[in-house]
């Protein structure tokens, strides 16, 4: 046995290096003007500007993308910031959407008063509502009572988007692996313990599976709002639920931001869901700040046949110890998923 054997090498120390000979291809811009559907630029994930416009900018046309959605509009004031920054001063390259006042859950009335919040957002540009996770794991009502996803309370809100054809960006859950325990078997052990927030396991919080039905509930309750459920519809460990979705609901779309680490695992499932559903899916990376370092994988799995290569931009994958392969998807598909099913939910 080789003096270098270490019987206690710590898994953070552990880098193997791939000894596959395989095909590898550097794609630094999309093949074609792309959209990223999901992205932040603006202060609620980080309380401060991240880069300049001009650095977006810069990025954007390096990589090959004609616009960028933007989830972090707010509402009132900071909506309006993010509007006088990004899309009145660059209205064909960025496309704000508007979150809730959460805040209004306190008053007894906070039915209404979210309609009112949401139509004050439209009225003044914003683009689309965005839906964070919090619905459903930690809100609570007036009473105190946690707010289901599905609470028919909420029912106005999603309608407005639906009248004024909006479409509504939500995120429910997150990856199973979250909602599981936290042992040796939870392959998602060192994302989970870099980020214990991030963990939903235990009688505090619903299961995935009551989380992601309340989701499919209110997809089918309301048919003329559209929906597009982000991360792979929340459910990207389960491609054929995903496709079973798509198929059922018109009203519902997907995009693809941070889960080509689970597509690019699954890449014949994967390939058969976007060749199943071409018009339903939307590019998006939920990569911030922008960099191209982070773009290249995103352009190589949607575009090469590249075999077992790092999703991501760090030596060793943030979510997963796994590599991925590329889908190598056509011309056609891509062109759709890169722009143009962004572009008809957003009326371009």
């Amino acid at each position: 046995m080789g003096e270098d054997v270490n019987d206690t090498l710590p898994l953070t120390d552990y880098i193997p290096r791939s000894a596959l000979s395989v095909a590898q291809h550097d794609v630094t811009r999309a093949r074609f003007p792309a959209i990223d559907a999901h992205n932040h630029l603006g202060l609620w994930l980080t309380g401060e500007w991240l880069q300049s416009v001009n650095e977006i900018l810069a990025v954007m046309d390096r990589c090959n993308l004609k616009g960028v959605v933007n989830l972090d509009g707010r509402w009132g004031d900071e909506l309006e910031a993010n509007l006088d920054r990004y899309d009145r001063a660059y209205p064909d390259r960025f496309y704000t959407f508007a979150q809730l006042d959460w805040s209004l859950l306190e008053r007894p009335d906070f039915a209404d008063r979210l309609v009112r919040n949401l139509e004050d957002s439209l009225s003044h540009g914003a683009r689309g509502l965005k839906v964070w996770k919090d619905l459903g794991l930690r809100l609570r009502d007036d009473a105190g009572d946690l707010l289901a996803i599905d609470d028919e309370r909420l029912a106005g809100v999603w309608d407005v988007a639906g009248s004024h054809d909006v479409p509504i960006l939500i995120h429910i859950a997150d990856p199973v692996a979250f909602f599981e325990p936290l042992d040796n078997r939870n392959e998602r052990w060192e994302e989970l313990h870099a980020h214990p927030d991030w963990h939903f396991y235990g009688p505090d919080f619903p299961s995935f599976e009551t989380l992601i039905d309340q989701f499919e509930h209110v997809i089918a309750r309301h048919p003329r709002t559209r929906f597009i459920g982000a991360h792979v519809g929340c459910y990207s460990e389960n491609l054929a639920w995903v496709s079973r979705m798509l198929d059922t609901y018109p009203n519902f779309y997907v995009d693809i931001g941070q889960r080509i680490s689970e597509l690019g695992r699954q890449p014949y499932s994967s390939r058969r869901l976007f060749e199943r559903h071409p018009d339903r899916i939307l590019f998006g990376t939920d990569c911030f700040p922008l960099d191209p370092a982070w773009y290249a994988p995103y352009f190589r799995f949607l575009e090469t046949d590249d075999e077992y290569f790092n999703y991501g931009a760090d030596e060793i994958p943030g979510q997963g110890r796994w590599y991925i392969y590329g889908l190598d998807l056509p011309d056609d598909i891509l062109q759709r998923v890169y722009s143009g099913n962004a572009g008809g939910l957003l009326g371009l």
